[in-house]
Protein backbone atom coordinates (compact mmCIF):
# COMPACT_ATOMS: atom_id res chain seq x y z
CA UNK A 1 0.00 0.00 0.00
CA UNK A 2 1.35 3.44 -0.93
CA UNK A 3 1.65 6.22 1.59
CA UNK A 4 1.16 9.93 0.99
CA UNK A 5 4.95 10.37 0.99
CA UNK A 6 5.19 8.05 -2.03
CA UNK A 7 3.25 10.63 -4.05
CA UNK A 8 5.14 13.72 -2.85
CA UNK A 9 8.50 15.42 -3.09
CA UNK A 10 9.24 17.78 -0.19
CA UNK A 11 12.11 20.26 0.11
CA UNK A 12 12.63 23.14 2.54
CA UNK A 13 15.20 25.69 3.60
CA UNK A 14 15.57 28.09 6.51
CA UNK A 15 16.49 31.57 5.27
CA UNK A 16 18.07 34.59 6.93
CA UNK A 17 15.33 36.93 5.74
CA UNK A 18 11.94 37.97 7.07
CA UNK A 19 9.01 35.97 5.72
CA UNK A 20 7.58 39.08 4.02
CA UNK A 21 10.77 39.49 1.97
CA UNK A 22 10.84 35.81 1.01
CA UNK A 23 7.22 36.03 -0.09
CA UNK A 24 7.97 39.14 -2.18
CA UNK A 25 10.86 37.30 -3.85
CA UNK A 26 8.20 34.90 -5.13
CA UNK A 27 5.25 37.25 -5.59
CA UNK A 28 7.17 39.86 -7.61
CA UNK A 29 7.96 38.45 -11.08
CA UNK A 30 10.97 40.80 -11.37
CA UNK A 31 12.58 38.89 -8.50
CA UNK A 32 11.06 35.49 -9.24
CA UNK A 33 12.51 35.28 -12.75
CA UNK A 34 16.02 35.68 -11.32
CA UNK A 35 15.91 32.66 -9.01
CA UNK A 36 13.23 30.25 -10.18
CA UNK A 37 14.63 26.98 -11.47
CA UNK A 38 17.97 25.15 -11.41
CA UNK A 39 21.41 26.71 -11.75
CA UNK A 40 22.13 28.51 -15.02
CA UNK A 41 18.49 28.52 -16.13
CA UNK A 42 16.90 31.83 -17.09
CA UNK A 43 13.21 32.61 -17.25
CA UNK A 44 10.81 34.57 -19.37
CA UNK A 45 7.58 35.12 -17.48
CA UNK A 46 4.75 35.70 -19.96
CA UNK A 47 1.91 35.88 -17.44
CA UNK A 48 1.85 35.88 -13.65
CA UNK A 49 -1.63 36.52 -12.26
CA UNK A 50 -1.09 35.69 -8.59
CA UNK A 51 -4.66 35.00 -7.48
CA UNK A 52 -6.88 31.90 -7.35
CA UNK A 53 -7.64 30.81 -10.95
CA UNK A 54 -4.90 33.16 -12.22
CA UNK A 55 -2.47 31.84 -14.81
CA UNK A 56 1.30 31.50 -14.59
CA UNK A 57 2.97 31.06 -17.96
CA UNK A 58 6.75 30.99 -18.25
CA UNK A 59 9.51 29.69 -20.44
CA UNK A 60 12.54 28.26 -18.67
CA UNK A 61 15.65 28.55 -20.85
CA UNK A 62 18.21 25.79 -20.33
CA UNK A 63 21.92 26.69 -20.12
CA UNK A 64 22.95 24.59 -23.11
CA UNK A 65 19.85 24.27 -25.21
CA UNK A 66 16.15 23.95 -24.93
CA UNK A 67 13.23 26.03 -23.86
CA UNK A 68 10.82 24.51 -21.39
CA UNK A 69 7.28 25.88 -21.51
CA UNK A 70 5.46 25.87 -18.18
CA UNK A 71 1.75 26.50 -17.76
CA UNK A 72 0.02 26.52 -14.40
CA UNK A 73 -3.09 27.86 -12.71
CA UNK A 74 -3.01 29.15 -9.14
CA UNK A 75 -5.38 27.46 -6.68
CA UNK A 76 -4.54 29.14 -3.36
CA UNK A 77 -2.84 32.44 -2.57
CA UNK A 78 -2.44 33.45 1.07
CA UNK A 79 0.20 36.22 1.22
CA UNK A 80 3.22 35.40 3.41
CA UNK A 81 1.81 31.89 4.06
CA UNK A 82 0.99 29.71 1.04
CA UNK A 83 0.83 29.69 -2.75
CA UNK A 84 -0.47 26.57 -4.48
CA UNK A 85 -0.96 25.78 -8.14
CA UNK A 86 -1.71 22.99 -10.58
CA UNK A 87 0.64 22.43 -13.51
CA UNK A 88 -1.09 22.17 -16.87
CA UNK A 89 2.11 21.21 -18.72
CA UNK A 90 4.27 18.11 -18.30
CA UNK A 91 5.27 16.90 -15.84
CA UNK A 92 1.86 17.16 -14.20
CA UNK A 93 1.67 17.74 -10.45
CA UNK A 94 0.27 20.12 -7.86
CA UNK A 95 2.74 22.45 -6.17
CA UNK A 96 2.57 24.10 -2.77
CA UNK A 97 5.04 26.73 -1.64
CA UNK A 98 4.74 27.48 2.05
CA UNK A 99 6.25 30.52 3.74
CA UNK A 100 6.78 30.26 7.50
CA UNK A 101 7.90 33.00 9.88
CA UNK A 102 10.45 31.64 12.36
CA UNK A 103 11.18 35.02 13.95
CA UNK A 104 11.46 38.65 12.77
CA UNK A 105 14.59 38.00 10.71
CA UNK A 106 14.39 34.33 9.67
CA UNK A 107 11.88 32.24 7.83
CA UNK A 108 11.40 28.89 6.17
CA UNK A 109 10.28 28.14 2.63
CA UNK A 110 9.07 24.72 1.59
CA UNK A 111 8.15 23.13 -1.72
CA UNK A 112 5.68 20.25 -1.84
CA UNK A 113 5.21 18.60 -5.24
CA UNK A 114 2.17 16.32 -5.20
CA UNK A 115 1.71 13.72 -7.96
CA UNK A 116 -1.29 11.59 -8.92
CA UNK A 117 0.72 8.36 -9.07
CA UNK A 118 3.75 6.89 -7.32
CA UNK A 119 5.27 6.20 -10.76
CA UNK A 120 5.00 9.85 -11.83
CA UNK A 121 6.61 10.93 -8.55
CA UNK A 122 9.45 8.43 -8.86
CA UNK A 123 10.29 9.66 -12.39
CA UNK A 124 10.94 13.16 -11.06
CA UNK A 125 12.23 12.57 -7.51
CA UNK A 126 15.86 11.67 -8.32
CA UNK A 127 16.59 15.01 -9.99
CA UNK A 128 13.94 17.24 -8.34
CA UNK A 129 15.49 17.08 -4.87
CA UNK A 130 18.96 18.38 -5.87
CA UNK A 131 17.42 20.89 -8.32
CA UNK A 132 15.17 22.24 -5.55
CA UNK A 133 18.32 22.82 -3.49
CA UNK A 134 19.82 24.80 -6.41
CA UNK A 135 16.58 26.77 -6.52
CA UNK A 136 16.90 27.62 -2.83
CA UNK A 137 20.57 28.63 -3.35
CA UNK A 138 19.49 31.02 -6.08
CA UNK A 139 16.72 32.40 -3.85
CA UNK A 140 19.25 33.12 -1.09
CA UNK A 141 21.38 35.11 -3.57
CA UNK A 142 18.35 37.08 -4.77
CA UNK A 143 17.35 37.90 -1.18
CA UNK A 144 20.79 39.47 -0.66
CA UNK A 145 20.10 41.78 -3.61
CA UNK A 146 16.66 42.89 -2.47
Amino acid sequence: MSTQADYEIYSSRELNAPVEMVYQAFANPLHLKKWWGPNEFTNTIHEFDLRPEGKWLLTMHGPEKGNYENSSVFKTVVPNKLVAWTRLSQPLFDMEVQFEKLNDSTSKISFRMIFKTVEACEKIKSFALPKNEENFDRLEKELLNM
